[in-house]
């Protein structure tokens, strides 16, 4: 698909691949610029490390792996996005509390590891 910039995407965990309900975000820069200026001007920028990750939702059915995802410390977790490109999260773990949407069947994961990068 030449043209299709967004759509269809999947993301894997370890290699299991998660139903996506519909949100998938990526930032898997290892740093951070921050432009600096003064009273002359510009003086350049700083740059400071950052935390990537990879912000899903996710359908939870009965075998939803919820206890790996939770205990995982060191998991590897790839994004393939409609627009042909891919991300990987390595050394991950999940951020935060998880909750689960009864109603819905959804939940929100964010997951943040120690280095990201586009493949």
């Amino acid at each position: 698909m030449k043209n299709r910039i967004a759509g269809t995407c999947f993301v894997s965990v370890d290699g299991v691949q998660l139903e996506l309900g519909g949100k998938v975000s990526l930032s898997l820069d290892a740093s951070e610029k921050e432009g600096l200026a003064g009273l002359s001007g510009v003086a350049g920028y700083k740059e400071t490390p950052r935390v990537p990750f990879i912000d899903l939702e996710a359908f939870v059915p009965k075998d939803f792996p919820m206890a790996k995802l939770t205990a995982g410390d060191d998991m590897t977790i790839t994004a393939d996005l409609a627009n042909g490109t891919s991300g990987v999260l390595s050394g991950a773990w999940l951020a935060g509390a998880t909750e689960v949407d009864g109603a819905e069947g959804k939940t929100n994961l964010k997951f943040e590891g120690k280095s990201g990068k586009w493949i």
